[in-house]
């Protein structure tokens, strides 16, 4: 028996279900990569709260990477690190940001739902199981996300309203930064 067969055999993880968790590890890293951008264009411009939130974000979001990558690999698979490009460095409002955020976490809830669903119809109960943490931890984060855009229609945007978002957006984040943090 060849050494590829042996693997083959070994392998509960089925290979459609491997590929749809391989597009989601490249759907999580570009989460981390897009949010580490945004995060340092807030920094740029002075929005230190909503800077800490999104490094800390970008950081979550590798970590759910990272999760996926070995749920792969211990099922006998093989997780592919993902080639990351096309990712925004210039935005042109904190409100942009925090709009593009929420449309890309309803992007993700669609695709663990999606990934959820297949693993239901073709009985791999193990990964259905797994993936429900990301149900619940994707609903948190849409739903943080929404919260974060209704900041800017409750406050509103003129005087104070932009320095009053961010601090607020620290308290979403669990702290507000501290100067030179």
């Amino acid at each position: 028996m060849k050494v590829k067969e042996i693997v083959t055999l070994q392998r509960s993880l089925l290979h459609d279900t491997e590929k749809l968790l391989n597009n989601q590890i490249e759907m999580e890293g570009k989460s981390s990569a897009y949010y580490l951008s945004m995060a340092s264009w807030c920094h740029m411009m002075g929005y230190e709260n909503a800077a800490q939130y999104l490094y800390q974000h970008a950081d979550e979001e590798r970590e759910h990477m990272m999760k996926l990558l070995r749920y792969i690999n211990e099922a006998g698979g093989h997780a592919i690190q993902p080639e990351i490009t096309g990712i925004r460095h210039h935005f042109n409002s904190l409100r942009e940001v925090f709009e593009l955020i929420l449309e890309h976490e309803v992007q993700v809830t669609r695709s663990i739902n999606a990934i959820v669903d297949h693993c239901f119809s073709v009985k791999d109960f193990a990964s259905f199981s797994f993936m429900q943490w990301y149900v619940t931890e994707q609903r948190e984060e849409e739903t943080l996300a929404r919260r974060a855009v209704e900041l800017f229609d409750i406050i509103g945007e003129e005087g104070i309203g932009l320095w009053t978002i961010d601090q607020e957006l620290g308290k979403l984040h669990g702290k507000v930064a501290e100067p030179g943090a």
